[in-house]
C-alpha cells in the first residue's frame, strides 16, 4: 500500500505544473469575501439545477403517491411498501453504481481530459443496463417475496401489480442517473431541470386527467409517471447527441467496450456505499410492517419518509455539488480549493437545514393530509415530527460529506462506516426501542436517527483528518493511469 502511493506520488511529480497551481500564490492574496463569492457561484451552478431536478423527479413519486392514496389506504400502503421497499432497493444499486462517474469524470474533467467522459459514461450504461435486467424477476416476484417477509396478504397482492408497471421506471433510472452526473461534472445540467420540470407538470396534468376524470385508479397513475420519467430521458439524448457537448462527447465508439473492470470494480464500491444507505430505511420499513394496525404504520412512517425525502432532494443537491467541486479540484491539483469547497457547500447545507428543521417542528402533522385523508394516519404523522425534524437536521449535514467521499473516491471505506452505523448500531437499537422497549414506530425511528448521528460524526473525522494534498497526488496519478491505454484515441474514437 505505501509503495503503490509512493508510486503515485512520484508520478504527479512528474506531471507538468496545472494553472491552478501557478495560481496557487496569487489566491492566497484574495480577500475572503472574493473567495467566497468565486466558490458560492462554482457551487449552485451545480446544486442549484441538482436541487430543482431532485425535487421534481421526487415530485413525479409524490404526486404518484398522493394519487394512489386518495384511491385507497389499501393503494397506498402497497404503494408505499413497493416504492420505499423495491424501488429505493433498486435506486440504491443504479444511482450507487451511476455515482463512480462523479469521480470518473469528475477528476478527469478537471485535468481537463474532456474527451473521456463520453467514453466513461458509455462504459457506465453497459454496466448498468445489464445490473437493471438481473433485477427484474424482484418485481415480477413482489407478492411471494412480501408474503415470505411476512406483510398483510391485501397490501402483498396489490403491491405485486404496482411492482410491474415499475419495470419500464426502473430501466429508465439508468440513463436518468447516468445523464445527470454526466453533466454535472461539466457544469451542464440545466437541461435537466428544464426537462425535469415539464415533466412534473404533465404528470400532474395526465394523473389528474387519468384518475380523477377518467378513474383509470392505480393504472392511470401508474401510466403517467411512466411517461413523466421516460420524456427527460428522450431530451436528454437529444441534447447530448445534437451538439450539446462537444467537448466530451465524440460519439459511440467501441472504446466503451475497452478496460471495463475499473468501472465496474468503482461502481460495485459506489454501489456498495448507497446501497447501504438506501435500504437501511427499507428495512425499517418492513420492520414497521410487522407490528400491530400495520396499515396506519407504514402509512404514517411513509409519509414521515417523503416529507424527509422533499428536503433530502436539497441535500443531495449539495451532495452533488460538494462531489463535483472536490472531483474537479483535485484533479485540477489544488487541495486548498478543495478544502475550502467542502467547508462552504457544508456550512450552506447546513443553514439550510436548521431552517427547515424549526419550520417542520411548527408545522408538525398537517402535512399528512395532503397524502391521506385518514385522521389516523395523519395524527400517527404529527406524533412522529419531532424525530422528522432532528432527521431533517441530520440529513443537510450527512449527503455532503458522502458527496466529499465520492468526490475524492474514497466509496470503499466509507461503504464500512455505513455498514457499522447502520446494520451493526442503528438497527439493533431500532428493534430494542422497537419491540422490546414497546416505543413502536417511534423507537424503530430514534434507532435510525442514532445510526446517522454516529455516521455523520465518523465522516466528520475522517473528512477533518484527511490528508488533501495527498488526495491531490492520488488523484491526478490516478487520471493519469486511466488515461494511459486512451492517449492514442485522445483526437479520433474508433466509432461504431
Amino acid at each position: 500500500m505505501e509503495n503503490s502511493k509512493r508510486d503515485d506520488e512520484l508520478l504527479l511529480s512528474l506531471l507538468p505544473q496545472t494553472n491552478e497551481e501557478k495560481k496557487e500564490d496569487h489566491a492566497v492574496t484574495e480577500t475572503l469575501g472574493l473567495r467566497i463569492w468565486a466558490e458560492s457561484k462554482k457551487m449552485w451552478v451545480v446544486a442549484g439545477p441538482a436541487i430543482f431536478t431532485r425535487f421534481s423527479t421526487f415530485g413525479v413519486s409524490v404526486i404518484t403517491q398522493a394519487f394512489i392514496g386518495h384511491v385507497g389506504p389499501t393503494e397506498l400502503a402497497a404503494y408505499a411498501l413497493v416504492f420505499t421497499v423495491l424501488v429505493r432497493f433498486a435506486n440504491g444499486v443504479l444511482l450507487g453504481m451511476a455515482s463512480a462517474l462523479e469521480t470518473l469524470c469528475g477528476q478527469a474533467y478537471g485535468a481537463k481530459q474532456h474527451h473521456m467522459l463520453g467514453i466513461y459514461l458509455q462504459r457506465s450504461w453497459i454496466v448498468l443496463t445489464v445490473c437493471t435486467f438481473l433485477m427484474v424477476p424482484l418485481f415480477i416476484f413482489t407478492t411471494p417475496l412480501l408474503r415470505i417477509l411476512g406483510q398483510d396478504e391485501a397490501i402483498a397482492s396489490m403491491a405485486g401489480t404496482i411492482a410491474l408497471w415499475f419495470i419500464p421506471i426502473n430501466f429508465s433510472y439508468l440513463f436518468s442517473f447516468t445523464f445527470q452526473t454526466y453533466l454535472q461534472s461539466q457544469s451542464k445540467n440545466l437541461i435537466i431541470t428544464y426537462l425535469a420540470a415539464l415533466s412534473l407538470c404533465l404528470h400532474a396534468l395526465f394523473s389528474w386527467l387519468s384518475v380523477v376524470k377518467f378513474n383509470m385508479g392505480v393504472a392511470g397513475a401508474m401510466g403517467s409517471m411512466i411517461l413523466a420519467m421516460w420524456i427527460p430521458i428522450f431530451g436528454q439524448f437529444g441534447f447530448v447527441l445534437c451538439g450539446g457537448c462537444p467537448e466530451t462527447w465524440k460519439g459511440f465508439s467501441w472504446d466503451a467496450f475497452r478496460d471495463l473492470w475499473l468501472v465496474i470494480k468503482l461502481s460495485f464500491s459506489s454501489g456498495f456505499m448507497v446501497c447501504l444507505e438506501l435500504w437501511y430505511n427499507t428495512i425499517l420499513v418492513l420492520l414497521t410492517g410487522n407490528m400491530t394496525n400495520a396499515e396506519v404504520a407504514i402509512d404514517a412512517l411513509s409519509i414521515c419518509l417523503n416529507i424527509s425525502g422533499w428536503e433530502m432532494m436539497i441535500s443531495v443537491g449539495f451532495l452533488a455539488a460538494a462531489g463535483v467541486r472536490v472531483a474537479n479540484e483535485l484533479g485540477a491539483g489544488s487541495a486548498r480549493n478543495a478544502k475550502f469547497a467542502i467547508k462552504l457547500v457544508a456550512i450552506t447545507s447546513l443553514s439550510i437545514g436548521v431552517v427547515l428543521f424549526t419550520l417542520f417542528l411548527l408545522f408538525r402533522g398537517s402535512l399528512a393530509y395532503v397524502f391521506t385523508e385518514s385522521k389516523a394516519v395523519a395524527e400517527a404523522v404529527a406524533d412522529l415530527s419531532a424525530l422528522l425534524a432532528f432527521t431533517i437536521l441530520l440529513n443537510s449535514v450527512q449527503p455532503v460529506l458522502s458527496g466529499v467521499a465520492v468526490g475524492a473516491g474514497w466509496q470503499s471505506l466509507v461503504a464500512y462506516v455505513n455498514l457499522a452505523c447502520y446494520y451493526l448500531v442503528g438497527i439493533p437499537v431500532g428493534i430494542v426501542l422497537g419491540y422490546v422497549s414497546g416505543f413502536q414506530v417511534k423507537g424503530i425511528w430514534v434507532g435510525m436517527i442514532f445510526g446517522t448521528g454516529i455516521q455523520t460524526i465518523l465522516l466528520i473525522i475522517i473528512t477533518w483528518r484527511t490528508d488533501w494534498d495527498n488526495q491531490v497526488a492520488l488523484a491526478q496519478a490516478r487520471v493519469n493511469k486511466w488515461l494511459l491505454p486512451q492517449k492514442e484515441s485522445k483526437h479520433g474514437h474508433e466509432n461504431l
